[in-house]
């Protein structure tokens, strides 16, 4: 008979992602079939599954450590914020509209029958479904209608453990004062919790254990110490991604304009790995580094409101003396989009119709249209004389003659992107291309850069073999276990 249980957490940011795929792949070393599931998500790292559609980047790296193929019933809701105009809805994969936060208050009721067939459909086929909250499980203001937390655990009739963040601070309150704010019903779906990132000495932490199991009647399942090797895997989303890199002063430097609505940033990660890389994330003010070998535009969610944010900044001025002075810029798909000489959105694709100047360091221009671009994606690299995967998720269509030399050519026949004559600037529509080695070596290469040994899709599961050790070492297992149902 399959099991469910359900990890949700005191707030954001707590490491629930990072449980569950570990959980995950825990569950997985046992011989156990383990789906992961979120009913709802909130963000623009996104993945394309196999299946034509889309989920959270959090739920592919799950559905990895249980050794799946994503599917879109892993994430049957997932909003994708788009600043002004509120969020786009995407529902078992497809885009479904937008709404601003109240707008989608209402939408809720509609939502939960699809969020209940995705997750028929995996508890069918699995021994255990792990599901993960969205957020707090205390947001009493959002509790009507709800699909993520509590008003799914009850709906399902899915035990909850429940994670505090003891690295931040305050562990006990935020555990303690979570038992205080919900009502009855849905305290008494919490049977256990699990204090996460923890540093130091854990018999230190011993009363707060008891003291926690005391005040809340919980039982504890696990005081988890700090998983530093965390910074290897995909994030869910950008609060960290402020001052991420490198702390060495030589070998190559990339920087990145850390621009308000980044999507799909985890493009970067198998740069950040190599050891002879340094990727910094600009933050506003900042200035481009001149010793800066590359600059990558990143994807974002509301490109047109990103460029005015990049010219605000004066990155704009930086980027134009970064290529004068002979270095090099790429662009990933709304990047790419921004390098052209203008982006049109005759029909409010982002938000209010309209067109903006683009930065104008390749020859094209680019049509916002409704219809999403979702495939997985292989092909040759002419730019980086390598082959390469990796997969297309955009709105637009780019054309004009710097097309003409592609950056990217598909294995279906199709080109992507464009180069310029001098070939200092390029762009293509393609995501996840850098963690291909061959490419990656390609372009490290062309930098400079010694020659690197990281075989990065290795790398991901080793690291998360490690955190499957790290979790079945410091949580009970076995009672995780006892409690799904």
């Amino acid at each position: 008979m399959s099991r469910t249980l359900m990890i949700q957490g005191t707030g954001s940011d707590v490491g629930k992602s990072l449980l569950v795929a570990g959980l995950a792949r825990a569950f997985a070393n046992r011989g156990v079939r383990v789906a992961p599931f979120k009913p709802q998500n909130m963000s623009n790292n996104a993945a394309v599954t196999v299946d034509g559609g889309e989920i959270g980047r959090a739920q592919a790296l799950q559905a990895r450590a249980a050794r799946l193929t994503p599917r879109i019933d892993m994430n049957p809701v997932l909003l994708k914020p788009q600043g002004g105009s509120g969020a786009q809805i995407v529902v078992q994969g497809r885009v479904a509209g937008q709404a601003k936060a109240r707008d989608y208050q209402e939408l809720k009721p509609r939502l939960m029958q699809p969020v209940l067939e995705s997750y028929a459909r995996l508890k069918a086929e699995s021994d255990i479904v792990i599901v993960e909250g969205a957020g707090s499980a205390a947001e009493i203001n959002l509790r009507k209608n709800d699909i993520a937390n509590m008003g799914f655990a009850r709906e399902v009739d899915a035990p909850v453990a429940i994670v505090g963040d003891i690295d931040r601070g305050g562990v006990i309150a935020q555990l303690v004062g979570c038992k205080a704010a919900l009502d009855d019903d849905d305290a008494a779906m919490i049977e256990g919790f699990i204090v996460n990132k923890f540093r130091g000495d854990a018999s230190l932490f011993d009363d707060g254990m008891r003291f926690i199991e005391a005040r809340t009647g919980w039982r504890s399942l696990g005081l988890v110490p700090y998983f530093a090797a965390a910074v290897r895997l995909p994030a869910e989303d950008a609060f960290g991604l402020r001052g991420q890199g490198h702390d060495q002063r030589d070998g190559v430097l990339i920087a990145v304009p850390l621009l308000p609505h980044i999507a799909n940033f985890d493009d970067l990660d198998p740069l950040k790995a190599e050891p002879g890389v340094r990727v910094i994330f600009l933050k506003d003010g900042e200035p481009l580094p001149p010793e800066a070998q590359l600059v990558i535009l990143p994807g974002s969610k509301a490109t047109i409101a990103d460029l005015a944010a990049l010219r605000a900044t004066g990155w704009d001025i930086d980027i134009l003396a970064h290529v004068r002075r002979g270095g090099r810029v790429f662009g990933v798909c709304g990047g790419y989009q921004m390098l052209g000489r203008v982006i049109r959105d005759p029909f409010g694709v982002e938000g209010a119709e309209g067109e903006a100047r683009g930065l104008g360091l390749l020859d094209v221009e680019t049509a916002l249209t409704g219809e999403k671009t979702l495939t997985p994606v292989s092909g040759q690299a002419p730019i980086f004389d390598a082959p390469f995967c990796g997969y297309e998720m955009h709105v637009g269509e780019t054309f004009g003659p710097d097309c003409e030399r592609p950056a990217l050519r598909l294995d279906d026949g199709r080109a992507d992107g464009a180069t310029a004559r001098d070939g200092l600037v390029a762009g293509a529509y393609a995501h996840g291309i850098f963690a291909d080695d061959s490419l990656r070596a390609s372009l490290l290469r062309m930098l400079g850069a010694p020659p690197s040994s990281l075989h990065y899709e290795e790398s991901i599961d080793e690291t998360l073999d490690a955190l499957a050790a790290h979790c079945a070492r410091h949580i009970d297992l076995d009672a995780l276990w006892e409690m799904a149902r």
